[in-house]
């Protein structure tokens, strides 16, 4: 019974083993893909990897049949063993720096003696120096000889994982939230595991193993269970270094990362190792259910994971928000319409329309800033002029009024396309701007009209409901751009505040006061090129200036007094002033020196077409495109710079 007892416990201890294996690299892909750039994170990811090494070798070592092979990946695994120690002073003295305790020279040359030493120790390791040979016969498992230098890294390894703990529970004094409190004490437990649980004990207690076999068996499978949990607290606490995320968010990721990658790849791993198991016991040394069971079980595992995802998110990580908010925003991209997906419907409706009709031209033409544009056009409708089109079609509207379902204008049918609901216009300007009977224009659809044709009521009312269904289209597509408008005002102060909250999240008192207080631009350099290209394009009207982020500036802000409280011409005002920083000295010439401020006068000021710009500046349109990107990050970095002074300004002004 003891046997049997001691064999189940054998098994399990090296399915732990692996277990523990694949759960570190897979926690070390997530490090590597999601915080790498945060000093703890890129220091723990040095523990993972030995972590990986060390249970890699160890897992495969008890597995492989012959004594060289098995020696040689029990001495693999001291690579991940002599750097574990240099690794793990390494993470405390960050831990140290990102609670506000920065080196002053002293901890920075302790940890690169650290590596140094462990360095010199993984060197002796070929030499049977660090460890002797393998004793294959060694009860309760083979394992390899100690000789007189395992003493003495036993007695560093101790040293510099007990100096290193001394700093994590520095570093966990000076936390000062309740959360980053609670956070920072389970990455100082976490630690404890792979320090306590990757040393090899064999080599000193090998005498009382043998006479214990079923205690060793039990404690070793009880360490790795330790060891499995304790490794994913310490990951689930290092994974909010570095990341600007909710919390929520960070936790979901995780979970998620955990499921798919450590329990599937266990799970798989435990299922075809019995599976081959059992075919050895009936004398099959091989059989076709090994890739069976382990393709049909990942896919499985798979499945359930994206089956079960949404509602353990739901109960795990939102407790205490509104749950219908969130899933509405985690289904917005399954339920938006795209322009791509506009065009397709409408196109699909104007087909019926003709077929409906027996008309073979036909075009839809929507509403833009008291224009029309062309948006669909079947047959020879791509001939119209758009712009003679645009004045003669709202001249016809005006004159007929919104309220007349259809009318003629030449060879075209016209059906106005009108907003089924009340819509709130882009701005103040555009509604002064707007004439009563566009109030609720949203386009029209022009069909082409064979002479004295006259429709019947069959015709008239398939056409109301088609002209229904592409108004319906456009209505939604104008109420998602009035929201992702609004999403996109509202993102840089998310932003700033998420990044606030990640830099306060393990900082001392002092840190924290520092952080919170200091001025903070309202924009980011990688965004910042983009509103202003949405600016400039929309520089005389229109909701891209309007609506624009930059309105939050504090230099627009400040130019609010010198017109009246517009915030529109405030910006106009201030990116025509970051254009003429482009300008270079003296009177305007069409030079190379000066291709960055033409292009920003003549494109955006003046308002000219692609193709006058570019015959006028005497290079292609291409060229026009590449000079153009350039011109516009030349104008965000001048409003970056005039923002920057503006904030050291006020800064000034308020401590005076």
């Amino acid at each position: 019974m003891e046997r049997l007892i001691i064999s189940i416990l054998s098994t399990l201890n090296q399915f732990l083993t692996a277990g523990i294996a694949i759960t570190a690299f897979s926690l070390l892909l997530h490090a590597l893909t999601f915080n790498l750039r945060d000093r703890v994170a890129r220091s723990f990811t040095l523990i993972l990897a030995c972590v990986v090494v060390t249970f890699a070798g160890d897992a495969i070592g008890s597995a492989v049949n012959t004594p060289r092979q098995m020696e040689f990946w029990l001495r693999l695994q001291w690579i991940g063993i002599s750097y574990l120690p240099a690794a793990y002073l390494h993470l405390s003295d960050a831990l140290l720096a990102t609670t506000g305790r920065p080196s002053r020279g002293r901890r920075r040359l302790a940890v690169r003696l650290s590596y140094l030493v462990s360095t010199a120790f993984l060197l002796t390791l070929p030499f049977s120096l660090l460890v002797g040979p393998l004793v294959q016969e060694g009860e309760p498992a083979p394992h390899l000889g100690r000789t007189w230098l395992t003493w003495v890294f036993t007695l560093y390894y101790a040293a510099i994982i007990t100096l290193a703990m001394i700093n994590f529970i520095r570093a966990y004094r000076r936390t000062v939230t309740r959360t980053s409190r609670r956070r920072m004490g389970y990455l100082v437990l976490g630690a404890l595991a792979p320090a306590l649980g990757s040393y090899p004990y064999l080599l000193f207690g090998s005498g009382i193993a043998a006479r214990w076999p079923l205690l060793f068996w039990l404690s070793a499978t009880l360490s790795n269970l330790f060891v499995s949990a304790l490794l994913i607290l310490m990951a689930y606490a290092v994974a909010f270094f570095g990341v600007s995320w909710p919390d929520r968010v960070v936790k979901r990721r995780m979970f998620k990362w955990l499921m798919r990658g450590p329990v599937a790849a266990s799970t798989v791993l435990v299922a075809t190792t019995l599976v081959r198991r059992a075919g050895e016991a009936f004398g099959q040394p091989y059989t076709a259910a090994v890739p069976i069971v382990m393709v049909a079980l990942f896919l499985v595992l798979q499945h359930l994971i994206t089956l079960i995802a949404p509602w353990w998110e739901r109960w795990l990580f939102y407790i205490g928000d509104h749950h219908n908010g969130i899933e509405l925003l985690q289904r917005l991209e399954e339920r938006v319409l795209t322009t791509g997906d506009l065009k397709q419907f409408l196109e699909s409706v104007l087909a019926a329309m003709c077929d409906r009709l027996q008309a073979s031209n036909a075009f839809i033409a929507v509403l833009v800033q008291n224009k029309l544009e062309m948006l669909i056009t079947l047959g020879s409708s791509q001939a119209l002029d758009e712009e003679k089109l645009s004045s003669a079609l709202l001249e016809q509207v005006t004159r007929n009024g919104k309220d007349k379902p259809l009318f003629t204008w030449g060879d075209y049918w016209l059906v106005p396309l009108l907003a089924q609901n009340e819509i709130e216009p882009w701005s103040a300007e555009a509604r002064l701007q707007q004439s009563k009977a566009q109030e609720s224009l949203l386009g029209l659809i022009g069909i082409e009209r064979h002479p004295e044709q006259k429709l019947d009521e069959e015709q008239l009312e398939a056409l109301t409901i088609l002209t229904q269904r592409a108004a319906l289209a456009l209505e939604d597509r104008y109420l998602q751009q009035n929201l992702f408008s609004a999403l996109a005002a509202l993102a840089p102060e998310v932003e700033l505040i998420q990044n606030l909250q990640a830099a306060t999240r393990y900082s001392s008192g002092g840190v924290i006061t520092q952080v919170l207080t200091q001025p903070a631009l309202p924009i980011e350099g990688s965004k910042l090129s983009q509103w202003v290209k949405d600016a400039l394009t929309h520089y005389w009207g229109g909701p891209k200036l309007t609506q624009s982020p930059l309105i939050r500036l504090n230099i627009v802000q400040q130019a609010l007094k010198e017109h009246e409280g517009n915030p529109t011409n405030a910006l106009r005002a201030v990116l025509r002033q970051a254009i003429e920083r482009v300008r270079p000295a003296g009177e305007r010439r069409f030079t190379a020196e000066w291709i960055l401020y033409n292009i920003l006068e003549m494109k955006f000021v003046e308002g000219r077409k692609v193709r006058e710009v570019a015959l006028r500046l005497a290079m292609s349109e291409a060229d026009l495109y590449r000079k153009q990107r350039v011109a516009i990050e030349a104008v965000a970095n001048a409003i970056l710079e005039m923002e920057r002074s503006a904030l050291e300004a006020q800064s000034v002004k308020e401590k005076n």
